[in-house]
């Protein structure tokens, strides 16, 4: 699980600075009115990460790393401020460029449309090169998404930010599902970096909507900047991966590829 929110980053928090009585209370989010959720099936694999880690650390309540409990909680306090006021700084942001860009971006980038027009221009303009990035782009950004909203947001529940934080009207388009993570996000690095890899110039092409799209998440009030973060990291994850299938099938198979 994601340390973000003061949700499952409590269990790696207590994990390191409590005991191992410690860390099976922090498996219950609940107790610590966190903004994040974690369905039944996510508790369980936090006990079971908190059992392993337990084991590993080795110590008890009042064993060798006790001491340094308060200052492990510090540091996920702050981090976990550090991400709301993040949240308010961009979300109060009023120049014109953003005025004038952000909104068409979210609009272009919604159901993937961005993405999937990027494609085809790169498929009928780019030669073989531009099929096979176009390609590749598509289907890391099935895979990121496939992982954030199928998965990752069914296991983790978290609030969208407080529309309270958001001073202009935006807030009132944003779903309702899991802020945990971007699904945005993570389509829109998928893309742009399965893309880069092969072909780097369309890759830079890509590279700005992508960057505008997080930012946006951010100053819509769709997203905390750790939602876009975990939403990255999904896409960069997935482009790797895609990359990879190929050499990892054909090793599997028991057949040589040349370098």
């Amino acid at each position: 699980m994601l340390g973000i929110g003061g949700g499952p980053s409590l269990l790696f928090g207590r994990a390191l600075w409590g005991g191992r009585e410690t860390l099976y209370e922090a498996c219950d989010l609940r107790a610590h009115g966190s903004d994040l959720r974690v369905c039944p099936l996510g508790r369980a694999l936090s006990v079971k990460v908190a059992a392993s880690l337990a084991r590993l650390l080795g110590s008890s309540r009042h064993g060798p790393l006790s001491g340094g409990k308060g200052q492990g909680m510090e540091i996920v306090t702050a981090l976990r401020e550090g991400d709301q006021r993040l949240t308010r700084w961009m979300a109060a942001w009023d120049s014109d460029w953003a005025r004038r860009c952000l909104p068409p971006v979210e609009e272009a980038a919604e159901h993937t449309k961005l993405w999937w027009g990027a494609a085809v221009v790169m498929a009928a303009g780019g030669g073989w090169r531009g099929r096979k990035a176009a390609v590749a782009g598509l289907t890391s950004m099935a895979a990121a998404e496939l992982v954030s909203n199928g998965v990752v947001k069914q296991l983790v529940e978290r609030r969208r930010p407080p529309k309270e934080w958001i001073p202009h009207d935006d807030v009132e388009d944003r779903p309702d599902s899991s802020s945990f993570p971007s699904g945005h996000t993570a389509a829109a690095v998928a893309f742009t970096a399965a893309v880069a890899l092969s072909w780097p110039w369309g890759g830079a092409a890509c590279a700005v909507p992508a960057v505008l799209v997080a930012v946006e998440r951010v100053h819509s009030g769709a997203h905390y900047p750790s939602d876009v973060a975990a939403g990255a990291a999904i896409g960069l994850t997935a482009a790797a991966l895609v990359r990879a299938a190929p050499r990892l099938l054909i090793r599997l198979s028991g057949l040589k590829v040349s370098p």
